[in-house]
Formats: C-alpha cells, structure tokens, sequence
C-alpha cells in the first residue's frame, strides 16, 4: 500500500475512535473540562507517531494507550502547577497591605461612628431603621414618623452625601495626626 492509502486508512481510523476516546479520556478525568483538550493532545501525538502504528493491529488500543499516557502527563502538570509558593518577600507584602486594609477599615469605622453622632436624632433613627434588617420597611417608618416615603428617601440621599463629606473629611491628610 502506498503512503496516501496509509494516511487515508490512517485518518479513517482516527475518525471512527474519537467518540470511544473522548468518553475513554472522560472516564479517567471525571468532570474536569480539560477532558477535550487532552483528546485533542492525544490526536496530535498520535498522528505524530502514525508511522509507529502497525495496521492489522487494534488501533482503539493503540490510541488508548496514548491517551492513558497524556492523561497522566495531564494530571503532572497539573499537581506541578498546584503547588504556588511565595517568597518570604512576597509573604511579607500581603501581610502589610492586609494589615494595612484593617487599619484604613478602622479609621473609616470610627470617622462614620463619629460623623453619626454629629447627626440629630431623629436623621440617626432613620438611618439605622433603613439598613436595620429587622426594623421593617420603609413605608411602615414613614406612618410611624408622620412622613412620607418619597421624603424619607430624599432625607436619607441628604444623609448618605453629608456622611460621605463627613468621612472624607476626618480621613483627609491634613486632619491626620502625627
């Protein structure tokens, strides 16, 4: 037989394996997703080695036992490039910008105690039944406090911007101390 029939019996037989192989390799790599991209390596090994492959023989196992092959070289790779270690250096940094963040989220949790205080009392109840989860809906505050809901919502976006200038302003540099 010449080179062309060879390549043609060849690609027929890669042809008619591609279904067994793909749930062979799925069956070795249960719900990881990398499963088609495995089957596809194992076709591009393959037809790298089709010189290799003797025909009369069972080209299903001769396929599979390539697949078998860069299933493992997969799961290599893949316990290889689990493994993610940090320097010292780089250990350090997240440690400082952490302790960082949890300074800096302080400082805006007392700057916002701060600025409620400043508050009248009745602006502090309405904020705190607002994002009170418990203290019911907004309408109910409303009945209870003589008011009307569209008013409330216009008190509370007063309230959230003069929190906001507030806290801006107690966290600005020129208010830090030394």
């Amino acid at each position: 037989m010449d080179r062309s029939a060879d390549q043609t019996a060849f690609v027929a037989a890669l042809t008619d394996a591609q279904l067994p192989l793909r749930l062979y390799v799925q069956s070795l790599l249960p719900g990881d997703f990398a499963a088609a991209d495995v089957v596809q390596q194992a076709n591009t090994t393959a037809w790298g080695k089709r010189e290799d492959f003797e025909p009369g023989t069972n080209f299903k196992a001769w396929i599979f036992a390539i697949a078998r092959y860069e299933v493992l070289n997969y799961r290599k790779r893949q316990a290889r490039d689990a493994r993610l270690v940090f320097s010292d250096e780089v250990e350090q940094l997240f440690a400082e910008d952490l302790a960082t963040r949890d300074e800096l989220t302080e400082r805006r949790h007392e700057a916002l105690r701060g600025c409620l205080s400043k508050l009248r009392p009745q602006d502090r109840d309405l904020l705190m039944h607002r994002y009170d989860a418990d203290a019911g809906t907004l309408d109910e505050f409303a009945d209870r406090v003589g008011r009307s809901v569209g008013g409330l919502k216009v008190t509370l976006h007063r309230l959230r911007n003069t929190l906001l200038a507030c806290i801006e302003k107690q966290l600005s540099p020129a208010r830090a101390t030394p």
